[in-house]
Formats: structure tokens, C-alpha cells, sequence
């Protein structure tokens, strides 16, 4: 995993779930490429588009706040804030 420029804030972690909110202040910030160990949900909230790079290529997301969407484990990316101001989103990592 590689650090990114967005700010992850750990908000629950136990041995069902952990929880994150993701906070992307500009354009441009992202999460670093990393991959997950578990599905997980993630809650938008705010509107906004997402750029999602992997090897597979890129893609852009449209997001609308508090339309949550699934997504399995294993595959490595990195999200990128394709918003023209500040995007945040909440992930539910399952165990």
C-alpha cells in the first residue's frame, strides 16, 4: 500500500467490522493504491465522481450521497478525487 493525499480516520475497528471516513480536501487527492482483505460497503456523503485506477485501466464512479454500493475483496486500486471540490465517503470494511 502506498500513502495517499486523501485523510482516512479509523472510526471503528473490531473483530466484525472496521470503519472508515475518507476525506478528499481537492481534486486530485487520493486514497494510495492498496488492496482489500474483506468486502466492503462504502457510503458516500456527498455527491461527486471518483476516479478508480487499477491495472484493468480507469473508470470514473458517479456517486450520490447516501447510495451505498459493494465491492469484494482483492482487487488493487487507488480512488481518486474526480470532484471539483472537497468529496468524503464512509467505508464499512466486513469481516
Amino acid at each position: 500500500m502506498t500513502a495517499g493525499t486523501a485523510k482516512g480516520t479509523k472510526l471503528i475497528d473490531n473483530e466484525r467490522v472496521t470503519v472508515w471516513e475518507w476525506r478528499f480536501a481537492k481534486p486530485g487527492d487520493n486514497t494510495g493504491w492498496h488492496k482489500h482483505g474483506h468486502d466492503y460497503v462504502v457510503v458516500p456523503l456527498t455527491d461527486g465522481k471518483l476516479r478508480i485506477a487499477s491495472a484493468a485501466g480507469d473508470s470514473i464512479a458517479e456517486m450520490k450521497a447516501g447510495a451505498p454500493y459493494f465491492r469484494q475483496e482483492g482487487v488493487e486500486h487507488d480512488v481518486i478525487n474526480a470532484t471539483d471540490g472537497e468529496y468524503s465517503f464512509i467505508e464499512i470494511e466486513l469481516k
